[in-house]
């Protein structure tokens, strides 16, 4: 009995790992108890518990007569998410302000050559898109290229924080194009590109601040 403990955290462990990995994508029933026990090599005791924990930490929940499903690859994701479901469009503006800002001068400083490149090309996605007027390849390419950006920053903390949010900064960008396209238009985060291509840190900084503050209606400063 004094291994149980252990092996129910092994098992744990185990099954995030396949939700981690995107083996069980979110959305998607993962495998019946009596499947687990055969895929795993444990008890029939040892699956449940393990997957019992996994519903309290968030990453699936049962769903009667159906299954158990995955809700996120995150428990903090899962738990962002609670939190921001029924947030105001304008705090989660706030929040990207907070976080883009730092990201945008950090990757203005720290861009290699490949993360420089890459934010070009999702500047040039996000273009083509607009203008060939396909919303969800907007805010798709969008959020690539602010991604690319919070990637480039190279501080591990920020981009695990703003992965973990990144539904909701999803959300919020689609509802900016629905509702302030011009301040989305094409030609929108040039300027954010260009100071980050030349490393100026302080321009990136304040293009970014300029353009969230823009959706708030209110003044960078």
């Amino acid at each position: 009995m004094a291994r149980r403990p252990g092996l129910i955290d092994a098992t744990v462990e185990e099954l995030r790992s396949r939700i981690v990995s995107g083996q069980w994508p979110v959305g998607t029933r993962i495998p019946t108890e009596p499947a687990l026990v055969e895929l795993l090599g444990v008890g029939r005791n040892t699956v449940r518990e393990a997957v019992q924990a996994l519903v309290h930490s968030g990453l699936v929940e049962r769903r009667q007569g159906s299954g158990t499903y995955v809700l996120g690859v995150s428990e903090l994701a899962v738990t962002m998410g609670r939190q921001i479901a029924d947030a105001r469009q304008s705090d989660v503006v706030e929040v990207r302000r907070a976080l883009e800002v730092e990201a945008a001068r950090l990757a203005a400083r720290r861009r290699t050559p490949a993360e420089a490149a890459a934010i070009e090309t999702a500047r040039t996605q996000r273009r083509d898109a607009y203008l060939a007027g396909d919303l969800d390849a907007m805010v798709e390419t969008d959020l690539s290229l602010h991604r690319a950006i919070v990637r480039a920053s190279g501080n591990p903390v920020l981009i695990d924080l703003y992965d973990n949010l990144i539904d909701a900064i999803g959300e919020n960008i689609r509802f900016n194009f629905v509702t302030d396209g011009d301040t989305h238009g094409a030609a929108a985060h040039d300027g954010l590109v260009r100071t980050i291509i030349e490393q100026d840190a302080g321009g990136a900084g304040r293009e970014t601040a300029d353009y969230l503050s823009a959706l708030l209606d209110e003044p960078e400063g």
